[in-house]
């Protein structure tokens, strides 16, 4: 944790463009989610470009619908979304020998809601989560074979 973000990352046995094709298709979001929270994409398209508005169904306790929208976004680099509360949840893809780099990061230094999050040590769960998403994405994957 630095300051107003959270982020880790793992190297996965693919190519960029394969786990690229996986985190811009938000009817899988729910493949790769180590929070546990995210059921299902109810809208939103195949393929995320920027921009792309897209909506989940969501449960922490009881559910609920979220609407998010890519607001960062390089082909088969980076694609990040937030929410209303301006969070962003980014993803960052970076070619290595035997596949690649990912590194997940929860961005809330420009949420008006910031303080609230940093408070209730909300960004401590979502470490956490990050941890068990890169996993799942090792899972999916695999990892680099050893040199």
């Amino acid at each position: 944790m630095d300051g107003r973000t959270v982020t880790a990352f793992v190297v996965v046995a693919a190519p960029a463009a394969e786990v690229f094709a996986l985190l811009a298709n938000p009817h899988r979001h729910h493949e790769f989610d180590g929070s546990g929270t995210v059921r299902a994409a109810v809208s939103g398209p195949q393929r995320l470009a920027l921009d792309d508005r897209f909506g989940m169904d969501m449960k922490i306790g009881l559910p609920y619908r979220v609407t998010n929208r890519v607001v960062e976004f390089e082909q088969d680099r980076l694609i990040g979304w937030c929410h209303p509360a301006k969070a962003i949840w980014r993803y960052e893809l970076e070619p290595v020998d035997g596949g690649t780099r990912v590194t997940e990061t929860f961005d809330f230094s420009g949420s008006p809601v910031a303080a609230g999050i940093a408070l209730f040590g909300m960004h401590k769960g979502n470490a956490k989560s990050i941890r068990d998403t890169l996993r799942r994405l090792q899972a999916i994957f695999g990892t680099p074979a050893q040199a």
